[in-house]
């Protein structure tokens, strides 16, 4: 599976198609020479030149969203992810890109639902790391979501935007001809009864309609889909929520510490959309 994942790459210094080099580490590498060793954890780092001016997430960040969602606290909402991307999953040799990847818990899903053959990106090694371990038979690759995907054009079935940064131009390059492109994104009211005292952002209004909006030159949009999630959380666990999130990279340690000591259970309800578009 992982040899079907690599013949989709394409290497990111000279675009040249890359082949998986089994030897004392696997490697991928292209004719032209260029390498890329896998780290000893299964991901490739794929990044070159300056890397990316983005802050990515941190091991701390990542261990408290991997603590989130193996609690199963958003398995409802990967398995609607699956079966929004199952309808563009039929063919054998079927790909899908998740793209933000994160530690992986989508993209599992959605592979283990569909048998698909996958490639999952993120620009944080820490969240690689336990997203190769998730899905050892997928590429799991570090690279920068906003530069071109190291990707050829029209191999991708599906690909998946979780909470991730979104580049139009080349998920729409990368989509084979019917493919389709799905949106997780939070509604307002996400997280609203414990929003304020975690310091996590509040859902600005009118941020489907940007969504559309910024799709539009690509993409047709197709089905959209409300999801609720009603939580019962533990204190560690309203802490962990926080420090998952763009928020983990402004939080105090003592500031997680009050968090996690809370009493007693919080109730909160997590509120998504799931988009579809075609590529127009």
């Amino acid at each position: 599976m992982l040899s079907d994942a690599v013949a989709a790459l394409r290497c990111p210094v000279c675009q040249g198609a890359l082949q998986l080099c089994e030897g004392r580490q696997q490697t991928l590498a292209c004719e032209a020479g260029h390498l890329f060793d896998a780290a000893k954890q299964g991901y490739f780092n794929l990044l070159t030149g300056k890397g990316t001016v983005f802050e990515a997430d941190s091991a701390e960040m990542v261990a408290a969203r991997y603590r989130f969602l193996d609690a199963g606290h958003y398995s409802a909402l990967a398995v609607a992810v699956a079966e929004a991307a199952a309808g563009s999953l039929q063919r054998p040799d079927a790909l899908v890109l998740d793209a933000g990847t994160g530690t992986g818990h989508y993209l599992q899903t959605v592979l283990e639902r569909s048998g698909a053959t996958g490639i999952g990106m993120d620009i944080s090694k820490f969240a690689l790391r336990r997203a190769a371990r998730l899905n050892p038979q997928a590429a799991n690759l570090v690279w920068d979501i906003w530069r071109p995907l190291p990707i050829a054009d029209n191999t991708a079935d599906v690909v998946t935007v979780v909470f991730a940064p979104r580049n139009p131009a080349e998920f729409a390059r990368v989509l084979r001809p019917g493919g389709s492109l799905i949106v997780v994104t939070p509604r307002q009211g996400h997280l609203a009864e414990i929003a304020a005292r975690t310091g996590m952002l509040g859902i600005e209004e009118g941020k489907e309609d940007r969504l559309v909006d910024s799709m539009r030159k690509y993409f047709n949009p197709g089905t959209s889909k409300s999801l609720d999630l009603p939580l019962m959380l533990s204190g560690s666990e309203v802490a962990d929520l926080a420090y998952m999130g763009p928020a983990g990279h402004h939080l105090k340690r003592e500031e997680l510490a009050e968090m996690a000591a809370l009493e007693g259970p919080v109730a909160a309800t997590a509120k998504f959309r799931i988009s579809e578009f075609a590529v127009s």
